[in-house]
């Protein structure tokens, strides 16, 4: 008898979980049909190689790539050696237990949940003012830095805390130093993990708007240096749905361009994400 309710709740878990992953395969071959039904038809090759015109109701959206590229990669060299160091402190040297140690991993939690409209006013009287970099690039990817920066540590620090122990008692035993162990055994060993935690924080970056609005401006144009203005995808989406009236279409199309750039980090992550953790 316990044995029949046992198997019957495994099938009723089996048939509940099954569900939820077919609803959220629903939401995103729903999303997928709506894009493309608004926008995919447009997308000719001028799309990609035009300049915006008509206040971005027609041409392209070069500029726009372009100002999403510097603006990702602004925050990428920002996060990545400041994350990861921070993430090695705290998995590889950190006492966990100590109240210093506490405080800066709640520290990163609370500011992973902070709204991204605050680090959009932040970013503007820090950067924009008080460093004087103005609506420019740099100030909106240093930023959106500071905003994925704790879901980075936070990730990498997971990562890392997930190589098995055998490795360090191996390197130990080697008579390897903690630094050399560190740079060429755990690093490696959570390649992947740490992988992973970079694309999320470019698929947040890269879907990123309000904080945008405040740091790296509206400007249109292709830009010719980190310290002139530039507008995201995401903004350039924004802008066009909210404030242009006929520029639907055209935002439309900017959406399917993002989400097929997603998709792609995604696909490539997942296809050479490994081999190329495992160098």
């Amino acid at each position: 008898m316990a044995l029949r309710i046992g198997v019957d709740r495994e099938g009723g878990l089996r048939v509940a979980s099954l569900g939820a992953a077919a609803l959220v395969f629903g939401i995103v071959v729903l999303l997928v049909a709506t894009l493309a039904k608004g926008g995919a038809s447009g997308l000719h090759p001028r799309f990609w190689f035009e300049s915006p015109a008509d206040a971005g109701r027609a041409g392209g959206i070069a500029p726009i790539l372009v100002s999403t590229a510097l603006i990702l990669s602004v925050c990428l060299a920002a996060v990545l050696p400041v994350g990861l160091g921070a993430a090695i402190y705290l998995a590889e040297f950190a006492d966990g237990r100590r109240a210093s140690v506490i405080a800066i991993q709640r520290s990163l939690d609370i500011l992973a949940a902070v709204p991204s409209i605050v680090f959009g006013l932040v970013g503007n009287a820090l950067f924009c003012r008080y460093l004087g970099l103005g609506f420019s690039i740099l100030s909106g990817g240093l930023t959106l830095a500071c905003m994925t920066l704790p879901l980075f540590i936070r990730s990498a620090e997971v990562g890392l805390r997930s190589v098995p122990a055998e490795l360090r008692r191996t390197a130990a035993a080697l008579g390897m130093s903690k630094t050399t162990a560190i740079l060429w055994i755990i690093l490696p060993a959570a390649g992947t993990a740490l992988l992973n935690g970079m694309v999320l924080c470019l698929g947040r970056a890269a879907a990123e708007t309000a904080a945008l609005v405040f740091t790296s401006g509206y400007v249109d144009r292709m830009p010719g240096a980190l310290t002139d203005s530039g507008r995201s995808i995401s903004v350039h989406i924004y802008d066009l749905t909210m404030n242009v009236p006929g520029g639907d279409r055209n935002a439309a199309r900017s959406a399917f361009v993002l989400l097929f750039f997603l998709a792609l980090v995604s696909v490539l992550t997942r296809r050479f994400g490994p081999r190329f953790a495992k160098g």
